[in-house]
């Protein structure tokens, strides 16, 4: 079945907030900023990006850009509530959403528009409702997957409604600039452009995969896939209850990988430690991938076994960020352990339901080692033993 999902993009987010306390601000080029040493551009107006003015730029190059740029100090709270005012709305239709930013989310909408005799009118309805009850503009991309909708949303703003289909990728998407495309950053742009890949279009028809592969490492198959116009992801919910996270916010945005690296691995040993005067096991990991300009990243992966040791919990973890991260600038990162059980109820399953004449031994040597968690001693082998016993 093929399905349907809406990228939902509010237009300048920020400078929108501003203006609705400040109508005189419009039609003017305006920035939000703060004015603190080596402050950045959070959002610019579309008058103010005529002049180059965008986001995570720093605030004394915009300035010279644009000498009549009108900068204003943040103000979060209010945009924080706008904000959950949008999510809320498209709550309101469906609970498939996956909010990407403060000010973005996808939405998977595919068993409420089938219930509409023209489709479009949802993604109309919402616009205007959004319009009506916060005041703000937003764009909507309509795609079969998320990658498209995300191109989609991009292709007309502001204020606008934009289909892209796989068949229409050649003709619509394949001219773009490459650096348009999703998942090819600033630093990734001029590599490819070494390559001689200026649009999109040359990317999805580059013959020699090898060359790409130093650039794009484990995501090559899924950019390259992304350029036809093919992506597999689905809807990543907010994390559940329960769940245990860490994250960190970096004081300077990092693109460093070896420095991301630690930072992982640092927060998987004191995730770890958690979980072990917890007493706690999980079943999945998810990381949350916050970029320089607010927009998250949140990816999860399944165990077929119950972790808690750090090894476990880093390993998962570095794999996810490897296969998601773009090389943008990162402003905090983050790992969740999913599903998770206490160990006594672990132990007391095996004691109800596995302990049998036939694998006494194996299953009192698993419970053994739970049962030393339980008592505060190290960890143990049990995960290990507990996926051999079930192999």
């Amino acid at each position: 079945m093929v399905r349907v999902y809406f990228h939902i993009d509010m237009n300048a987010f920020f400078v929108s907030c501003e203006e609705l306390n400040h109508p005189e601000l419009k039609g003017r080029p305006v920035a939000v900023s703060s004015q603190a040493r080596r402050s950045v551009i959070s959002t610019a107006s579309y008058e103010a990006r005529r002049f180059g003015v965008h986001s995570a730029m720093p605030t004394s190059l915009a300035l010279q850009a644009c000498p009549e740029l009108i900068l204003i100090e943040p103000h979060f709270p209010m945009y924080r509530r706008l904000s959950q005012q949008f999510m809320d709305i498209i709550r309101s239709y469906t609970d498939e959403i996956e909010q990407a930013s403060i000010d973005e989310c996808y939405a998977d909408v595919t068993d409420i528009i089938m219930k509409r005799a023209r489709p479009l009118d949802l993604a109309a309805e919402i616009k205007d409702r959004i319009r009506k009850e916060t005041g703000l503009t937003c764009s909507i991309g309509v795609a079969p997957n998320m990658f498209l909708a995300k191109m989609a949303s991009d292709m007309r703003k502001p204020d606008a409604i934009t289909v892209l289909r796989i068949r229409d990728v050649p003709q619509k998407m394949w001219p773009l600039p490459i650096g348009d495309m999703r998942g090819v950053g600033k630093k990734t742009e001029p590599l490819l452009k070494d390559l001689h890949i200026n649009t999109i279009g040359d990317l999805a028809n580059y013959k020699d995969i090898e060359k790409l592969r130093p650039i794009f490492g484990k995501n090559t198959e899924a950019i390259l896939e992304r350029a036809h116009g093919i992506d597999h992801r689905t809807i990543v919910r907010e994390w559940t209850p329960k769940s245990m996270s860490i994250s960190e916010t970096f004081q300077d945005d990092i693109s460093d990988y070896d420095e991301l690296r630690g930072s992982l691995r640092a927060m998987s040993r004191k995730l770890s430690e958690r979980m072990r005067k917890e007493k706690k096991l999980g079943s999945g990991i998810s990381i949350r991938i916050r970029l320089y300009d607010f927009r998250n990243i949140d990816r999860s992966s399944k165990s077929d076994q119950l972790i808690w040791s750090a090894n476990d919990i880093f390993n998962q973890a570095i794999h996810l960020f490897e296969e998601n991260w773009d090389n943008q600038p990162i402003r905090l990162l983050g790992i969740c352990m999913n599903g998770l059980k206490d160990a006594g109820d672990v132990v007391e399953q095996l004691n109800l339901f596995n302990y049998q004449a036939a694998e006494k031994e194996e299953t009192k040597s698993v419970i053994h080692d739970l049962n030393r968690m339980l008592d505060g001693n190290v960890f143990h082998r049990a995960s290990d033993l507990l996926k051999e016993k079930k192999a």
